[in-house]
C-alpha cells in the first residue's frame, strides 16, 4: 500500500512517519486484503493537533478518519481507530451479505416449450397432448424463482409475458400468475383451498 504522510505548516519527525506507515499497513492488512493508498495529513489548530486519514481501500471504497489531540501521535491514534472501526463494520457487512447469498435458495431450473398444434398423426418429434398432436418448435431453459405474488406480477409485466410460474415465498408451493382475456391478473395457488 502506498502511504503519503504530510504536514500542513508543521514538520514531522521520521519516527512519526514510520509509525504511521507501519500502523496503517497493519490495519489495512488485518481488515482488507488489497488496500491501494492512504493519505495522512497532520495540521495544528490553536493548541491541538489534527490528523486526517483518507484510505482508498478498494474500488469504490474510500474511508476517512479524523482525530484531534494535544500531540500528533494521539491525534493519529484517534483517526486510525476511526478507520479501523469503519473497516471492521464494512468487513462484517460484506461477510453477512455473502452468508445471506449462500443461504438464499437458488432458483429451480426448468424447461420451457413452445408447441405447434397439428391435427395429423404423430411423427418424429411430436407429442400427444389431450388427444391432439403437437410439434415442439422451441425449447429453452428457464428459472422458477422464489417470489411473492406482487413480485411475480411485476416480473411478468416487466418481461411482457402472459404467464409466469414461480415458487411462492410465503408457502413454498409452485404458483402461476397470468394475464386474463379481460386484462386482469389471474393467480393459481394449488394450496389456496387448504
Amino acid at each position: 500500500m502506498h502511504i503519503t504522510v504530510s504536514g500542513k505548516q508543521i514538520d514531522l519527525s521520521d519516527a512519526l512517519r514510520a509509525r504511521v506507515s507501519e500502523h496503517l499497513d497493519n490495519i489495512a492488512s488485518k481488515y482488507f486484503d488489497h488496500a491501494l493508498e492512504a493519505n495522512v495529513t497532520f495540521s495544528r489548530a490553536r493548541s491541538f493537533f489534527t490528523c486526517d486519514i483518507n484510505l482508498h481501500a478498494g474500488r469504490g471504497l474510500v474511508l476517512r478518519g479524523e482525530g484531534e489531540a494535544a500531540d500528533a501521535h494521539s491525534a493519529f491514534d484517534d483517526a486510525s481507530e476511526h478507520i479501523a472501526t469503519r473497516l471492521r463494520r464494512y468487513r462484517r457487512k460484506v461477510k453477512q451479505h455473502a452468508r445471506d447469498l449462500a443461504n438464499r435458495e437458488r432458483p429451480q431450473l426448468a424447461r420451457q416449450y413452445t408447441l405447434f398444434q397439428e391435427d395429423e398423426k404423430p411423427g418424429a418429434g411430436q407429442q400427444t397432448i389431450d388427444g391432439l398432436y403437437a410439434t415442439v418448435i422451441a425449447e429453452a431453459p428457464t428459472e422458477i424463482n422464489r417470489l411473492s405474488v406482487g413480485e411475480a406480477v411485476m416480473q411478468m409485466d416487466l418481461a411482457n409475458q402472459t404467464v409466469l410460474m414461480f415458487r411462492n415465498s410465503a408457502s413454498g408451493e409452485l404458483n402461476v400468475v397470468y394475464r386474463r382475456a379481460d386484462g386482469n391478473i389471474g393467480w393459481i395457488d394449488p394450496n389456496g383451498g387448504a
